[in-house]
């Protein structure tokens, strides 16, 4: 039986729980053996991050690490430049044992656009591409859906944007992130202007 590998990416400023249960529903639906999160370092298809890459990585790996079957990985970090998911995807497949079945994560947001993408073709011959499909979005063009495999996921309303401008603002994230996210921004000021 191959090793079947879920690469989640993405900006995670910060991570939130939405993010750990759409990976956590990912990974039993389709019997993922790890979720491997990717901070992005530059992101190719957002404007500027709001948090350097080191307190993202940090924070990914503060909200995974009481999940044995959750990983991350600092493969984008340590590049230059944009980071380009088909370059990320071709990496972790060659450092990967042979016969490694690979599921690129991501959600309807990104799968609307996946058609801009640099390489998009090839990036999905190369792994299977699982869209957390919280709406029953029909938004997806075609040639993506066609291609992918669609995640129902329960509605969650959590974005990195809300919690961003609540921390700004002096609300509470309880429960929007994990506690040692939560503190983490808090000790170390995150968000603040």
């Amino acid at each position: 039986m191959s090793f079947r590998l879920g690469i989640f990416g993405g900006t995670f400023d910060p991570i939130h729980l939405g993010h750990l249960i759409v990976a956590e529903l990912a990974r039993c639906l389709l019997r993922l053996d790890r979720v491997l999160f990717v901070p992005a370092r530059i992101p190719p298809h957002k404007g500027p991050v709001a948090t350097e890459p080191e307190h993202r990585f940090r924070m990914t790996c503060l909200a995974t690490e009481n999940n044995p079957h959750f990983a991350v990985s600092d493969l984008e970090l340590r590049r230059e430049g944009p980071s380009y998911t088909v370059d990320t995807l071709r990496t972790l497949r060659a450092e990967s044992p042979e016969g490694t079945d690979t599921y690129l994560l991501m959600g309807a947001d990104s799968a609307r656009d996946l058609e801009t993408w640099k390489d998009s073709d090839i990036l999905l011959e190369e792994a299977t591409v699982v869209v957390a499909d919280r709406r029953g979005d029909g938004d997806i063009p075609a040639c993506v859906r066609e291609r992918a495999t669609l995640l129902s996921t329960p509605l969650i309303e959590i974005s990195s944007s809300d919690i961003r401008r609540r921390v700004r603002d002096g609300r509470t994230i309880r429960y929007l992130v994990a506690d040692s996210v939560e503190s983490y921004i808090r000790s170390e000021g995150l968000y603040r202007s």
